[in-house]
Formats: C-alpha cells, structure tokens, sequence
C-alpha cells in the first residue's frame, strides 16, 4: 500500500556514511542496519518522493586514511571509490527486498555490476520512480563523497539534500560529549563555513550555495525520522541562505 501522506519534497538527495551501515559492528557491512535503513527509505519512496542516494565507504575504505599511513593520496582515493560501490550494491539488494526497483549508477565505469553514469538516464529512472544510488564519487581523487551528493543532487534537480548522521543536526559542539552543547534549528551556509559546525566539508557546502540547494541535518537511527521531515514534522536543521 502506497503511503498517502502529502511529502513537502517531490525529488531528494540521501547522503549517509558508510559508517551508517556498520552497525555495531567496528567495519564493514551488517545486514540488519542495512535493511532497517532500506525501510526507511522505502517510507519516503512509498510517499511518492523520488530518491537519490549516496553513501560513504568509510566502513570498508577510507582515502583520507590510507594516504595518511603512507598510500600515494590518487590511489587511496580510487580505492575508497570502490568502497561505495560495494555498499551501493549492498543497499540496492536491501531495497528490491522490499519490492523498489533500484539502479547502481557508477562515475566509474564497471559495466558487470553497474551502470555507467549518464545524467539524462539517471533522471529517467527517477521519473519512473525507481532509487537511484550514485556510487564511486565523483570518479576523481579529492573530491568526498558529500561533494559528490551535492553535485548530483544538482544535476538531478533535487529540492534537498539530505544528511543522515548519528545526532538530530547540527550543533556547535559534539552533543555525545559536551551536555551544553547548542543546536541549530537553521543555519546560514557562510555560518556553516566561517564556524566550521561540521555539516559536510567545505567544497559540498559552498557547492551547494551556489545552487541555492537546502542542506537538511537529521538522525538517522531516529525510526521514522526521514519521513515525518518530508511530511513536514521531525527535528533537523536546516541549512540554507
């Protein structure tokens, strides 16, 4: 049964951390969280919102990580882009369980796999109301994986994106170590920026302004908690102009 509650967004951008899909778990992939996060985002679908994602590799592969231990920076880069792509694989089998149709789209070229990614295909599936995960980044060194959301959600043509994180938005300082810790209900990207609150890094906000794109911060481990933002309760923070 489709949801019929009213979504405040027609078309969206979900950015979540490959560390979101670890679970308990120190690395890599559990099941369990999977799926639960499908469900989530089978709630909106279910509303009539047409969905794009991207998810970090963190879990498996780190770029910044690796070049940091002595990896020459390009190929640690490339090797966190795989990372993606194995979780987008692994959130595209959680969601056709549950009955919608999701394509893999891959800045790098892996044929077998995924598809190629081809701006005009990509809007069609999404007008044909299937998920569409953009994986490998950007397909180049230096740029993270928030960037690559904000570069697709511009390209798509998406009102929001979406950051998933572990608290309920953003705040001046780490909420799970400091009991005073304030939190935004909305903030400027320049504020963002100038105070460094942690939102995405910096190439992703300053991209996002420059394409009047909202930034929407929420928790993610909050059941229901993407949903009832689209139906227009919940608590986040907004970032925007």
């Amino acid at each position: 049964m489709m949801d019929r509650t009213p979504s405040a967004y027609s078309r969206v951008m979900l950015k979540i951390s490959g560390e979101a899909l670890m679970g308990d778990q120190g690395y890599g992939l559990n099941p369990p969280t999977v799926a639960r996060i499908a469900q989530e985002v089978k709630a909106v679908h279910d509303m009539g919102t047409e969905i794009c994602m991207v998810i970090g590799g963190g879990n498996i592969f780190r770029g910044l990580a690796g070049s940091a231990q002595g990896m020459e920076r390009t190929t640690a880069d490339y090797m966190g882009m795989l990372a993606t792509v194995m979780n987008a694989l692994a959130m595209q089998s959680a969601l056709e369980e549950l009955g919608i149709f999701t394509r893999v789209i891959s800045a790098i070229p892996m044929d077998q796999v995924c598809e190629p990614y081809i701006r005009r295909r990509a809007v069609r599936h999404l007008e044909k109301k299937r998920v569409c995960i953009f994986a490998a980044g950007t397909g180049n060194p230096y740029f993270t994986t928030d960037t690559a959301a904000t570069l697709r959600a511009s390209e798509m043509g998406c009102e929001a994106v979406f950051k998933g994180t572990k608290v309920d938005g953003v705040y001046d300082k780490d909420p799970n170590k400091f009991a005073d810790a304030k939190r935004y209900d909305t903030v400027s990207y320049d504020e963002a920026l100038e105070k460094n609150l942690g939102v995405m890094d910096a190439t992703a906000i300053a991209l996002a302004r420059d394409n009047k794109l909202p930034i929407i911060v929420f928790s993610l481990d909050a059941a229901g908690g993407f949903r009832s933002i689209l139906a227009g309760e919940g608590t986040y923070t907004r970032v925007s102009g």
